[in-house]
């Protein structure tokens, strides 16, 4: 019984191993790491093209990039209002950024590939209403 015992534990031990390496292994987790990695990276890109250009362009034009020194006082309190600003021009550049230099270059790109995801949802979705449409007439006919 003893060795029963000792047997048991290291077969469950293999077998849980053997489902987290499957687990790890399918496909779905190893493309959210690759997307993670490469969203890393793209968020390095993105914020030096706002960082190191969008915003001293903008300084160029108004004379400032820096916002974080603006603020207000009402009574005691401080109201850093440049630092809403600041945030809020990051926000839109970035937004601008991705738009722009991902976006609309990806769409184009499936347009002259011919891969489009709006195509292939409205096809998934017309198929899907035809097939139904189909089932219920069916469905009708045997009654």
């Amino acid at each position: 019984m003893s060795q029963q015992g000792a047997a048991g534990p290291a077969a469950e031990h293999k077998s849980v191993l053997a489902e987290f390496r499957a687990f790890l292994l399918r496909g779905n987790i190893v493309e959210l790491a690759v997307a993670v990695v490469i969203g890393a990276a793209a968020a390095a890109v993105v914020k030096s093209l706002v960082s190191d250009l969008l915003l001293p362009l903008i300084g160029a034009v108004i004379g400032t990039s820096d916002f974080s020194n603006l603020k207000f006082t009402v009574g005691d309190s401080v109201f850093h209002y440049g630092n809403f600003i600041d945030a809020l021009v990051s926000f839109f550049l970035i937004a601008a950024a991705i738009f722009f230099f991902v976006i609309k270059p990806t769409e184009k790109l499936g347009r002259l590939t011919g891969d489009r995801a709006d195509d292939s949802a409205e096809t998934q979705d017309g198929s899907e209403v035809d097939l139904l449409t189909e089932i219920r007439d069916l469905l009708s006919e045997r009654r």
